[in-house]
């Protein structure tokens, strides 16, 4: 069912030039939603270093989505492609009178493995112009989300909010979904065999408190709202100002998970002078990731921020600031410990 058969969609919106990569966001969804030992390698928010393999390792070339409408075959990520689970030298080193000698590492053999963030601050470009940025990923609760579709059992599918959500009691376990998504944000318990992804933290939409990885961001990073919202900064960052766009928009299916594209510093001539004519960020890179539209998005960004450095005033910048901590979480401002103190 698409989100048009709904009255309203819940979507994030992600300022990757605020976003630090300290992994709060990532920690506060395990924590709450994937702490059994069967849930081990599941990350259903991560932050992954851009340029970068990702999780699971190559995403990207994995297939999924549709292309003019038609569905896209698509690869389904193997165990070892999402990485983790695997045991390491804990007694080597607290226990074994090492002395220091011996640092803490996966147990061998580690060719071929990967980890979620095993290729974290790598990035791309060469000194003095390496670069990369942090990208915050979670399920993009798609408005054509071709999981849904291709479930044979319906045990995915969208709620009122505009969430993907999933009846496991009705989960066949038959990966379709895993090989229909091109973001690769669903995963596979291999024990109780069913599917598992982010739901959007929906129990606690219901009680109007923001997800724990929109509540938990010490950079003010994230923002959660709907689409519709007249004032709110979701809607404000995405429809009015245009400068929140969509992952792999190519990939056909209308992801609610938006990105201000990151603003980029000058690279260096070979003289050591700078190269004020271009950005150490390729362009053509963050097209990949965004689309065309990524140009005028980085634009509008900065002539906003060079408004204001000039003395003027700009409503974007106040947006994007969040002067107030409450103005991102759009209507869900309950504070959750009142919710647990309620029971």
């Amino acid at each position: 069912m698409n989100a048009q058969d709904k009255q309203r969609q819940m979507a994030w919106v992600v300022d990757l030039n605020k976003c630090i990569g300290c992994q709060t966001c990532s920690v506060a969804c395990k924590v709450l939603w994937t702490r059994d030992d069967s849930e081990k390698p599941q990350w259903w928010c991560s932050v992954n270093t851009q340029p970068g393999e990702g999780t699971p390792r190559g995403w990207e070339n994995m297939g999924g989505g549709y292309t003019d409408q038609a569905p896209v075959v698509g690869q389904q990520p193997t165990l070892a492609d999402f990485g983790g689970g695997f045991e390491f030298n804990h007694e080597e080193v607290f226990y074994g009178g090492s002395a220091g000698k011996v640092h803490l590492e996966p147990q061998a053999p580690r060719e071929g493995r990967w980890a979620m963030n095993w290729d974290e601050d790598q990035g791309a470009g060469e000194w003095p112009n390496s670069y990369y940025f942090y990208m915050p990923r979670l399920c993009n609760h798609c408005s054509n989300p071709a999981c849904v579709d291709a479930c044979p059992t319906k045990a995915m599918y969208k709620n009122d909010d505009g969430l993907v959500v999933r009846d496991e009691s009705v989960c066949s376990g038959s990966r379709f979904c895993m090989e229909a998504c091109p973001y690769k944000k669903i995963y596979f318990n291999y024990e109780r065999h069913v599917a598992q992804h982010c739901i959007g933290c929906f129990p606690r939409i219901e009680k109007n408190v923001a997800p724990a990885c929109v509540r938990q961001c010490p950079g003010r990073a994230v923002f959660v709202g709907y689409l519709d919202e007249e004032d709110g900064p979701v809607k404000q960052l995405v429809m009015d100002h245009k400068v929140a766009l969509p992952l792999h928009g190519e990939y056909g299916t209308a992801p609610n998970v938006y990105y201000v594209p990151p603003l980029s510093p000058h690279p260096m001539k070979e003289d050591m002078s700078i190269d004020t004519e271009n950005s150490r960020i390729p362009p053509e890179y963050l097209e990949g990731l965004f689309g065309d539209q990524v140009h005028g998005a980085l634009e509008k960004l900065q002539s906003e921020m060079d408004k204001v450095r000039e003395g003027g005033s700009s409503d974007l910048m106040k947006t994007l600031i969040a002067y107030k901590w409450h103005e991102l979480l759009g209507p869900f401002t309950a504070d959750p410990a009142d919710i647990i103190a309620k029971g």
